[in-house]
């Protein structure tokens, strides 16, 4: 039977590349950060979701080189059998004390905090509201739940509002949205969502992987940002972006709900536990920001500095003033080609393309780190300029 298949999809492969989808993986031989060997020689690396530079901060390692020998390698159990250590009970109290929430539940990924999520508390008696550019893993999560599902236009409050109204009969309604949009950087308007949902007796969900930790005035994420700490019922998020940046998620929110997690969530119920020495270093991240503001204020300095030049140099970036910059190219092959280009210049980048974003929409995502130094964001608007003249010859 295999053969039949393997045929299938050694075509579809084929198709891909000629298509110029197809995503190889670079290697990076060493530890992630601003400046990352790949290949033969060190580039600036501008496409990690490294926002804070903490992926290879000392102060982290230290934190999990400890861990690992207080408290071992791995749990080897999920957490309500025998996988549960006081570190985790500590993170969780240090998250909702960051977020602002009553209570916290960890998870081995926010994909799975989100696959969890839905069907645990929602049946076909009630509705979920999903913003169209939801992160998959908010889909699958829906997907899993026998809640009926709704769509509205991305960050289109009329059009949520709509749905609102068709879904009066429903028992719950949940909205759901990113709170940063990772293809495109733009940030959901929780203050008018919080405003619908208040009007129209809805619960709201945010997932704030994208933002979390650096987003709004001490990096609580976008709720903080637009003021609705206290208005959002269910907000999820990542230790493996700003906040460290290895691995492993949360959800945060009202205490019932999370008690509920902890009792029916099938991904809290059936992973392992997170291990010990992350639990720790994600610890170590959230003293770090309470500590200080400098992380903060260098990557919106090179956010800034990032989008001007490359706007005087007449680039297609689309708006705002989130550190995920896409630059518009359109075609999927010139995406890529482009970035090898910036490869060949020490800038290391990848082009997005169909089905990550729309057809005809491919782009590269640039990612400002508090990591990269002035020069270093310099130097990738001095790259992007001469890789542009080299695909015009």
């Amino acid at each position: 039977m295999y053969g039949a298949m393997r045929d299938d999809l050694k075509a579809g492969l084929a198709e891909i590349r000629e298509a110029g989808l197809y995503k190889g993986e670079r290697v990076i031989q060493g530890p992630q950060r601003a400046s990352v060997s790949v290949g033969d020689g060190d580039v600036l690396n501008f496409c990690a979701n490294n926002y804070l530079g903490l992926a290879d901060h000392p102060k982290l390692i230290k934190a999990a080189q400890e861990a690992l020998d207080r408290w071992g390698f791995g749990m080897a159990s999920v957490r309500f059998i025998c996988g549960t250590q006081q570190p985790h009970k500590e993170l969780e109290a240090k998250l909702s004390e960051f977020l602002g929430t009553e209570d916290t539940i960890l998870y081995s990924s926010c994909f799975d905090a989100n696959a969890g999520l839905f069907e645990t508390l929602l049946t076909d008696q009630d509705v979920i509201i999903s913003d169209e550019l939801n992160h998959a893993s908010i889909i699958d999560g829906v997907r899993l739940c026998k809640a009926k599902r709704m769509r509205y236009r991305n960050r289109d409050v009329a059009d949520l509002e709509a749905r609102l109204k068709e879904a009066s009969g429903a028992r719950y309604r949940m909205i759901a949205t990113d709170g940063v949009f990772s293809m495109d950087g733009y940030l959901a308007p929780l203050d008018e969502i919080c405003e619908l949902a208040e009007r129209y007796d809805a619960l709201v969900m945010v997932d704030d992987s994208h933002a979390v930790g650096f987003t709004g005035p001490t990096g609580r994420g976008t709720p903080e940002l637009f003021g609705v700490q206290d208005k959002v019922d269910v907000l999820t998020g990542t230790l493996g972006k700003a906040l460290g940046g290895a691995s492993g998620g949360y959800t945060s929110g009202r205490a019932e709900i999370v008690e509920m997690l902890r009792q029916r969530s099938r991904p809290y119920l059936f992973s392992n536990s997170l291990a010990p020495s992350i639990t720790a270093a994600a610890l170590a991240t959230l003293e770090l920001l309470d500590s200080s503001s400098d992380l903060l204020g260098k990557l919106r300095a090179n956010t800034e500095l990032f989008r001007r030049r490359m706007t005087e140099a007449g680039f297609d970036l689309l708006p705002g003033e989130h550190p995920i910059i896409p630059v518009m190219i359109g075609d999927a092959a010139k995406a890529g080609k482009m970035a090898d280009l910036l490869l060949d210049q020490g800038i290391y980048v990848i082009g997005f393309s169909y089905p990550v974003v729309p057809l005809e929409l491919a782009r590269i995502r640039t990612q400002m780190s508090a990591a990269h130094s002035t020069e270093d964001v310099n130097r990738a608007v001095d790259a992007f300029v001469t890789a542009r003249s080299m695909m015009d010859e």
